[in-house]
């Protein structure tokens, strides 16, 4: 198959998933209310399941196909794509304030467990006993953010509405929507595998770019959409939900049905595992310093990924001396800017404080 076809295949399975998420959400979270499940669970767990399907499905897909280098780094570029290109491009539409303690909390979580999956693919292969104990900490969370679901009593309101759907309805939603999933994630994968083929490629690099950009579409269209209402808290709750769901379930799902665990490449391990949790890292000040992401901030992120994707396309072209060079441009001249930006950040924040502090 040459590459146009595959390209065709591979936006194809991009709708079909991306419509299959709006339905499987809309099902999902109206028969859970009307079986009595908490709205709290249902906004912890469906929703972010529900920008975070079309990631779940294709991964699977690829494991039960033998093929981690597509089911692992689209997790891996997943997560790079929402923290840079989502929470960027969000934060260009409406500067986003950071309201809600969940979100504060919920940034540390993330790059633990970040942290945790780097260290357990650290050895090559990521193992059912690891996924087993990804799952575990999913539940624990479950459970812990339902537990203190009162001190964020007004995310319950976002799904009051979602009731009214008849049980018939919602019944066939979710179903329509399991079905456009299978079906997209499928063509997915096969046009992926096609086009790393046809452009003599790794597929683990269609899958950390082209794969996890397209499985990625439904958060940046929520994160965007929110952003522009002003709704700050889902558009940056809407990326760190599904970044930690993104790792604990969908690589957990993975890792426990792999047999004989996940692959993971030692570019993976060496470059694409600790670029995310730079990447989660570099928030840390963005989100604590003064509460708000504006959109210099923004500009910054759009700008890391561009780097990076930039990188990924020397590497598979021409690669050798011309790739050293970007990179040696990049660590002497991009990486010093972007940590004097950053502590720019921090030190502006702590002169805030002292000015608003009583003397």
């Amino acid at each position: 198959m040459t590459f146009l076809p595959s390209l065709v295949e591979i936006i194809l399975g991009i709708l079909l998933l991306f419509g299959g998420g709006e339905f499987f959400v809309a099902g999902s979270v109206a028969v859970s209310l009307m079986l009595g499940i908490p709205q709290i669970v249902i906004g912890l767990t469906l929703v972010s399941l529900g920008t975070s399907s079309p990631e779940l499905f294709v991964s699977l897909m690829a494991t039960f196909q033998d093929n981690d280098g597509i089911a692992i780094t689209n997790i891996v570029g997943s997560n790079i794509f929402n923290v840079l290109v989502v929470l960027g491009l969000s934060a260009l539409v409406m500067p986003l304030r950071v309201k809600s303690r969940l979100v504060r909390r919920a940034v540390p979580l993330l790059l633990a467990v970040s942290m945790a999956v780097w260290g357990m693919a650290a050895g090559g292969r990521v193992y059912w006993q690891a996924g087993l104990a990804l799952l575990t900490a999913l539940v624990i969370n479950i459970i812990w953010e339902w537990r203190t679901a009162s001190e964020n009593p007004d995310e319950d309101e976002a799904f009051a509405m979602d009731g009214r759907s008849r049980l018939p309805v919602a019944m066939a939603k979710l179903a329509v929507g399991l079905a456009l999933l299978v079906a997209g994630s499928q063509v997915l994968v096969r046009g992926a595998e096609a086009a790393a083929a046809a452009l003599q490629i790794p597929e683990s690099v269609v899958g950390i770019t082209i794969v996890a950009a397209g499985t990625s579409m439904p958060e940046l269209v929520t994160s965007v959409v929110a952003a522009n209402r002003g709704k700050a808290d889902i558009a940056i709750g809407n990326v760190v939900g599904s970044n930690i769901i993104n790792q604990l379930l969908i690589l957990g799902l993975c890792a426990t049905f792999s047999g004989e665990g996940l692959l993971a490449e030692p570019i993976l391990v060496n470059r694409d595992l600790p670029i995310m949790i730079a990447t989660t890292l570099a928030c840390l000040p963005i989100f604590w310093t003064g509460g708000v992401i504006r959109r210099g901030e923004g500009f910054v992120l759009v700008l890391l990924y561009a780097i990076y994707l930039i990188d990924q396309v020397i590497d598979v072209t021409v690669g050798g001396e011309w790739l050293g060079h970007y990179r040696v441009i990049v660590l002497i001249l991009v990486l010093p800017l972007v940590l004097v930006f950053l502590v720019w950040e921090v030190l502006s924040w702590w002169r805030s404080r002292q000015h608003q502090s009583p003397h």
